[in-house]
This record gives structure tokens, C-alpha cells and sequence, in this order.
């Protein structure tokens, strides 16, 4: 008897019709089973954000390469709970794969990404996850290099026990495949945004405001996913969602700044 093959969710946040999204289906689509759920529309910066003030949509898509996919009216994060939830209701994900973003997720951009909070929602799911993402924000961008990459790490992935629920970061630097240095194991780097916002007038003179910023580096490491991609390196970050600053209990624990 074959062995059943195994059932991959595939969502994004650049929205269902992104080139990205079209690409990594078609990479995963050898692997086995594909059930694509993904936003109508763009959902980048969405970070961990559900819908529980509207009614959220489910409409039937265009089959993409082959895959059973549709478009939903909410978050990244909504669609990994319809997919797991709805669409796959009495059956076991297998994998959950999110992007290819364009654009990095690197560093703290993880925090603010729909694309890697997917993933994480997916591995609350017990479901081990990748977020992908390329270097590049071009709608024309070229997901070819990445094919291999991805190979690589769903490979990984499918071979590892069910109970080994990883979440792995994977930025991809924007270069050709045979510029690429190979794959590093890497830490998030340690950086921040300075943030400005830009006022504009609007025809009836209103005031409007754009969000802009400089991205601020302040690690030197060179174990660290922004330096992995400064030199050609696809970085991987295992990811999870525990908030908690460990060393900061201890210190807490042992000052005066709360009393027992």
C-alpha cells in the first residue's frame, strides 16, 4: 500500500494573487497534498492580528497549480485557523508553509510579519510551520532561486517526528542561485526601527501621514540572520511564540522592585 501523502497549508499576507504565493505552491506541490487559504487582498504588517469585530469570508479560487485554494476576508492568521479549522476540519495538517513574502523577515521585522505569524499560528496548531520570505519587494520579482531552498527545508521538515513542532524564520537573500554562500542557522539580530511619520495635505487640505523609518543594527554577531544575508547566506531562525524574557525573572526575583 503507498504511504498517504502528506497535507501541506499554504497561506501568505501578500494576498491570494501574489506572485509568491504562486511560486511556492509550485514547489511544494510534488511534496504532496496542497489546501491554499490566503487573504483577498494585502495583509503585510498584520502581525498576530485575528478578526472578531466582522464577519469574515471564505470564497472558492481559481485552482493554483493543481491545489485546492481560497481567498479569505481576513488576516494571515485567520486563514491558518480556516484552514486547520474549516477547510481541513477531521484531517492532519501536515505542514504549514507561509509566504514567499516579498520582502525580508529578518531581525525584529518578525514581530510586525503577517507572513511568519502565520507560521507561529501554525505551530500553536501542533503543526510544524515555515515562513518564508525573498529580498525582494518587486511584484516582478524572481522566486527561481528559492526553489531549491525550499526543497531543502520542507524536506527537512516532513522528515522530522510530527512532535517536533518547528517554526522556522527562512529570509532568502535577492541574488542568483549560484551567488548563494548555502544555508546558516542563525539567532534574530538585535535591531529596531526609528520610526518617523511623514504629513502630507490631501486636496482638501486635511493633513495625512505616512510611516517611515530607518531600520536601526545593533548587533555585530556573526551568527545572526541579518549578517547570514549581508553575505549571501539563506538565513533560518527557529521560532516560537513564547514572549518571555527569562533572564529578566531572576533579576526581578532577586531585586526589591516588587514586594512578596
Amino acid at each position: 500500500m503507498d504511504e498517504k501523502k502528506p497535507l501541506i497549508l499554504v497561506v501568505n499576507d501578500d494576498g491570494i494573487t501574489a506572485p509568491g504565493i504562486n511560486a511556492l505552491v509550485s514547489f511544494v506541490k510534488g511534496f504532496g497534498e496542497v489546501i491554499v487559504v490566503a487573504p483577498d487582498k494585502a495583509q503585510s504588517g498584520m502581525g498576530h492580528a485575528i478578526t472578531m469585530n466582522r464577519p469574515l469570508r471564505l470564497n472558492k479560487f481559481d485552482n493554483i497549480h493543481g491545489a485546492e485554494a481560497y481567498s479569505c476576508s481576513g488576516t494571515p492568521v485567520d486563514c491558518i485557523k480556516f484552514g486547520t479549522k474549516v477547510i481541513a476540519k477531521n484531517r492532519k495538517i501536515d505542514l504549514v508553509v507561509s509566504g514567499i513574502n516579498h520582502g525580508l523577515n529578518s531581525s525584529i521585522n518578525v514581530i510586525y510579519s503577517g507572513t511568519m505569524s502565520a507560521a507561529v499560528e501554525g505551530a500553536l496548531e501542533g503543526v510544524p510551520s515555515i515562513g518564508f520570505s525573498l529580498d525582494n519587494h518587486s511584484f516582478d520579482a524572481d522566486f527561481s532561486a528559492c526553489e531549491h531552498i525550499v526543497h531543502t527545508v520542507v524536506q527537512f521538515l516532513l522528515d522530522k517526528p510530527r512532535e517536533k513542532r518547528y517554526c522556522l524564520n527562512v529570509n532568502i537573500p535577492n541574488v542568483r542561485k549560484e551567488e548563494l554562500n548555502g544555508i546558516k542557522i542563525c539567532r534574530q539580530a538585535k535591531a529596531y526601527w526609528n520610526e518617523r511619520f511623514v504629513e502630507r495635505r490631501d486636496p482638501f487640505g486635511e493633513p495625512y501621514y505616512w510611516l517611515t523609518g530607518d531600520f536601526i543594527y545593533l548587533d555585530e554577531g556573526e551568527d545572526t540572520d541579518v549578517w547570514a544575508l549581508k553575505n549571501n547566506y539563506v538565513s533560518v531562525v527557529p521560532t516560537k511564540s513564547d514572549l518571555t524574557d527569562y533572564n529578566a525573572i531572576t533579576t526581578l526575583k532577586d531585586g526589591k522592585e516588587f514586594v512578596q
